[in-house]
């Protein structure tokens, strides 16, 4: 993982702005259900029309302001993480340059191919979520449980007590998904080299009359490939 960070340098500016913007727009959602309440105590059960209406407005508003804020953390998330994949995908392709072609028949063609596109647009998208949603997630829900406790104590303790089960769901969740999607990355590896076999001898596969036996072999391992992401994904 160092590794993979110095690849970062030159987005420094990105990587604060974008969090950084996800969090305003955490705290306009947050301030939200304040106004809410005031809008209905002091709005609509005493009958005050102007009142509701500013409230309405400032709900637009802070609607408007808060959509600002996660265009512009999304744009400067795409640009970090975009940058910082091809960077990766550079250093990888002039590695892979460096290989002997014993090493090269070891790893396999088909498996470096798939770390050059599929994997590296896994790291991707991996580090535009982290970007903006790492420190958003936890600050909304602790965020939203202080809130609670303004409006409501007793209300709020039974929110307080979800909080932690709902965290041990989550990172359950994600032990038991981690080795499932390394199956599914051996299963990528697997098509990617039925394509590469298919393109690479297609005159000899017609040769000998092989189009059945492979159309099947690699409707095989694409079932077997969908069966395995519709299985973690459900997960």
């Amino acid at each position: 993982m160092k590794k993979l960070f110095t690849h970062l340098k030159g987005y420094t500016k990105e990587i604060i702005i974008s969090p950084a913007f996800k969090m305003l727009e955490a705290l306009l959602e947050l301030i939200v259900p304040l106004i809410i309440a005031n809008l209905i105590d002091n709005g609509i059960q005493p009958s005050n029309k102007s009142y509701v209406f500013n409230m309405c407005l400032i709900l637009v508003a802070l609607g408007a302001i808060g959509l600002l804020f996660s265009v512009t953390a999304q744009y400067y998330a795409a640009k970090a993480s975009c940058g910082f994949v091809g960077k990766i995908r550079h250093t990888l392709f002039s590695h892979i340059q460096t290989f002997s072609y014993t090493e090269l028949d070891e790893i396999g063609a088909s498996t470096l191919i798939t770390r050059m596109t599929a994997d590296t647009n896994q790291v991707q998208t991996g580090l535009n979520l982290t970007l903006r949603l790492l420190l958003r997630s936890p600050f909304v829900v602790f965020g939203a449980m202080i809130m609670a406790f303004t409006i409501d104590f007793n209300s709020a303790l039974s929110f307080a007590a979800v909080i932690p089960a709902l965290s041990v769901v989550v990172f359950g969740i994600m032990l038991i998904s981690m080795p499932l999607y390394k199956k599914v990355q051996a299963s990528v590896d697997k098509i990617s080299l039925s394509t590469r076999e298919n393109l690479k001898g297609a005159r000899v596969i017609r040769a000998f009359c092989l189009e059945e036996k492979e159309i099947r072999e690699f409707n095989e391992r694409n079932n077997t490939l969908a069966k395995s992401q519709k299985f973690v994904g459900r997960i």
